[in-house]
């Protein structure tokens, strides 16, 4: 695109602040990993892209889906016993997502162990969901038989928690 030189300017100066533009354009490319960009200053229309082909692409993707089996045939091993748990008719599900903690601070005691006697309505343990830390009632009385959460885990709505028997 051509630009007709200024009377106070000769046409020298705006080509090298041209390429400067386009240099920093590139830079801009890579720094921010976009494929491409188009800038347009006093009637100066440029256009910096660059050309990214799918083969290229493809190594960086390939070796993700190799990676997707291992986890994916340990994990059914490791949900069949706590799916097995969920239908313990002493089960206690979590009723939301979230990160399970079995003190009311770090260095307390537990509210619960295994053999604790409880009553309906009081604290088995919290889960911290979107900042806010949620008391988790035993919803009948008993004994603790089982705890199947560890201390700072991550849990998911309708996992067993802990048996109430």
């Amino acid at each position: 695109m051509a630009r007709k030189p200024d009377d106070t300017q000769t046409a020298t100066p705006k080509a090298s602040n041209d390429s400067g533009m386009i240099r920093e354009l590139a830079l801009l490319l890579d720094e921010t990993n976009l494929t491409e960009i188009e800038v347009e200053r006093a009637g100066l229309r440029v256009r910096v892209a660059r050309n990214i082909s799918v083969a290229a692409a493809v190594p960086a993707y390939a070796p993700a889906p190799a990676a997707a089996p291992a986890p994916v045939a340990v994990a059914p091993a490791a949900a069949a016993p706590a799916a097995d748990m969920a239908k313990h008719p002493g089960a206690v599900p979590s009723p939301m997502v979230g990160t399970v903690y079995r003190a009311p601070e770090p260095g307390k005691p537990a509210f619960i162990e295994v053999g604790t006697k409880v009553a309906a309505g009081q604290t088995l343990v919290i889960i911290e969901a979107m900042k806010t830390m949620n008391q988790i009632p035993a919803p009948r009385a008993g004994t603790v038989t089982q705890i199947l959460i560890e201390d700072g885990s991550p849990v998911e709505y309708g996992e067993a928690l802990v048996i109430i028997e």
